[in-house]
């Protein structure tokens, strides 16, 4: 297992370095992920007859005090202070520091620390780049600058389409762009992205952040499995992740944003296969479009097996008005799965690094990992079927709450085979 590359930017090129030869057996990985996603699907089947979360109204309320605090406005502007803060530094390293991942924290706090980092802090602290995302803050205060006029309405057929092409392009740019890292290629990214989202917001209002920025509705999406939530009172609770899973609301683009998420994560494991590098490398289409045919066929094989569990849960269990975003939320904690078994080195290794570079520190000892292969091989494994098993779970209650109790449970084996067919391919990527 390659950890730290010689060569940073092929760290932040892939996300994580090179995997091969994990020192687990796959016969007692598939064998127990197998038999946990069969023994919960009987144990609900038998056990589990009517629906037991609650969504947006459910969770026990936390102290008043502690709510206040949260909600001050002393808070919240220094939440926005702090994020447009970091995103300034973050321009500055750009522009001025050297065009070396080695040396310039940019790249590792764009790919790590952003991209990375927010799957920990959604988890703990809900969708926290709400707060933090330097883009709305500008919005705000160009507002009130210039002192706009009302806002456009927002066409509900966006939903969440923008976020996803969004996810798309900065997977994209992580893995199949020339240079990644690169101080150039981040700049003009990342100033590309902002005035196209500062001139949407401009149109149509603050809100358009809330599904047309990628970071943000990453981040909202993660956070439906925090413990931390709101009510639809909007209560500060603390919550079963269930019931905030629960409450995903069924938009336009949902499943576009999760298979985006699954599949460029499955692109990431499998783009260090040695016959796709030979592959890509010998193709007459050249390295960066046959690369970019691969992250869409993963990508897009991921939507299809979907679309196709969809369309037989129909067929057995009886007309539904909404087939194809009814389950999406149960694809959340799978694509959550898939991002700690393939970033949570990354992570660990590569984000003291980039903060150490970022406070000139850099001359300090290399971090070393955390855990031994053994028990992170263990820890990937875990986190693939535990994801798996999650989804069994909330497509089971969605599914109780929707079919009549003869179909409810014969509606969920196309689900089962669907969970099943995701995690040999995850096992798969991790394991050879």
């Amino acid at each position: 297992m390659v950890l730290h590359p010689t060569d940073p930017l092929a760290v932040l090129a892939h996300g994580i370095g090179s995997q091969h030869d994990l020192p687990i057996s796959p016969f007692y990985a598939f064998a127990g992920a197998f038999a946990a996603l069969f023994v919960s699907f009987l144990a609900l089947g038998l056990l589990w007859s009517t629906s037991r979360f609650g969504g947006e109204h459910s969770g026990l309320a936390l102290p008043a005090g502690l709510q206040r605090v949260a909600d001050a406005p002393t808070t919240r502007i220094a939440l926005r202070g702090l994020g447009l803060t970091a995103g300034l530094a973050v321009l500055l390293h750009l522009l001025l520091g050297p065009d070396d991942p080695a040396h310039n924290p940019a790249p590792g706090a764009v790919y790590v620390l952003l991209w990375v980092g927010l799957v920990p802090a959604s988890l703990l602290l809900g969708p926290v780049w709400r707060l933090l995302n330097p883009l709305r803050t500008l919005h705000r205060l160009l507002s009130r600058a210039l002192r706009r006029g009302p806002d456009r309405p927002l066409p509900a057929r966006l939903g969440q389409w923008p976020a996803a092409a969004g996810l798309f392009g900065f997977t994209w740019l992580e893995l199949v762009a020339p240079d990644p890292a690169s101080t150039t290629t981040l700049l003009i990214a990342l100033t590309g992205y902002a005035t196209v989202q500062l001139l949407l917001a401009a149109r149509f209002g603050e809100r358009w952040f809330d599904d047309g920025d990628a970071f943000e509705a990453y981040s909202a999406l993660l956070a439906r499995l925090s413990p931390l939530g709101r009510r639809s009172d909007g209560r500060l609770v603390l919550r079963n992740p269930f019931h905030g899973l629960d409450a995903t609301p069924e938009r336009p683009g949902l499943v576009a944003a999760v298979c985006v998420l699954l599949g460029s994560t499955a692109y990431d494991g499998f783009s260090d296969n040695p016959s796709w590098i030979n592959a890509v490398q010998t193709s007459p289409l050249g390295r960066t479009p046959a690369a970019t045919l691969g992250l869409l066929a993963s990508i897009a094989l991921v939507a299809t097996l979907y679309c196709l569990c969809a369309a037989a849960t129909r067929l057995v269990s009886g007309p539904h008005p909404g087939p194809l975003t009814a389950f999406a939320h149960s694809l959340v904690p799978i694509a959550l799965g898939y991002l700690i078994a393939h970033y949570f080195s990354l992570l660990v290794v590569e984000g003291p690094r980039t903060v150490s570079m970022a406070l000139g520190t850099d001359n300090a000892p290399e971090p070393a990992p955390p855990l031994g292969p053994g028990a992170l091989a263990t820890l990937q494994v875990l986190a693939v079927v535990t994801g798996h098993v999650l989804g069994v779970v909330a497509a089971h209650d969605r599914s109780v709450r929707l079919f009549p109790p003869a179909k409810a449970v014969a509606g969920q084996l196309p689900l089962l085979a669907l969970m099943i067919t995701y995690t040999v391919g995850g096992l798969s990527l991790l394991l050879n």
